[in-house]
Formats: C-alpha cells, sequence, structure tokens
C-alpha cells in the first residue's frame, strides 16, 4: 500500500484541483448543475483516481487507475476550453490552468507507463 500523498503528481492534481474549485466559484448561476459541476468533478476524479489506485494491491490495477486519471485529465482540458470559449474564465486564468492540465496529462503518462513496466 503507498501513501498517495507523497505522490506528486497526486500533489500537483490535488493543487489544481483547488485551483478550479476556486475559478469556477465564479461562474454562472445557471451552470451550477452544467459546465461548473462537470468541470470540479471531472477535476477532482484525476487525484481521486490516483489515490484509489495507490490502494490497490498490484501495479497493474495501480496502472489502470493513473490511466482513467489520464483519461480525465483530457476532460478537464476541454472543458476549460470551453469555459474560456464561453467567457467564464479569462485568458489569463484560462492559460494557467490549462497549461496545469497539460503537466499533469504528460506526468500521468509516465507514471503509468513505469507502472506498466
Amino acid at each position: 500500500m503507498r501513501d498517495f500523498k507523497k505522490i506528486r503528481v497526486w500533489q500537483k492534481a490535488h493543487t489544481l484541483t483547488l485551483k478550479i474549485y476556486k475559478a469556477t466559484a465564479k461562474f454562472p448561476d445557471d451552470e451550477r448543475f452544467g459546465l461548473k459541476s462537470q468541470l470540479r468533478r471531472a477535476m477532482a476524479s484525476v487525484p481521486t483516481n490516483i489515490a484509489e489506485g495507490a490502494g490497490r494491491e498490484t501495479q497493474s490495477d495501480f496502472a489502470r487507475f493513473v490511466h482513467i486519471a489520464t483519461g480525465s485529465t483530457s476532460e478537464v482540458e476541454y472543458l476549460l476550453l470551453l469555459s474560456h470559449e464561453l467567457g467564464y474564465l479569462l485568458q489569463e486564468e484560462y492559460a494557467h490552468l490549462e497549461k496545469d492540465s497539460i503537466e499533469i496529462k504528460r506526468m500521468l503518462y509516465g507514471f503509468g507507463k513505469a507502472l506498466r513496466k
């Protein structure tokens, strides 16, 4: 059993989750059950899947959860783009969040690859 809180990509994903919760707090009220909720859930699923995988017995199980987290990061990338194009995120905020999400996706890809070896 691994301590997920010591995994660097989990730490970055957790930090980005907090940033996204803060950024979406200012979304319009009519997005409360739409884009705001979907973006928060997609992002929160990234560190959640890493944590769940870390608690699994085998490396292959862990790798499967990391793979799922990678897919969720792609979902977050799109939802950030949509949020920006709808005018809910300003360019600078969008650019920072997108950069972080791409970095996390790259880290997850490498981490998953290492786990599968």
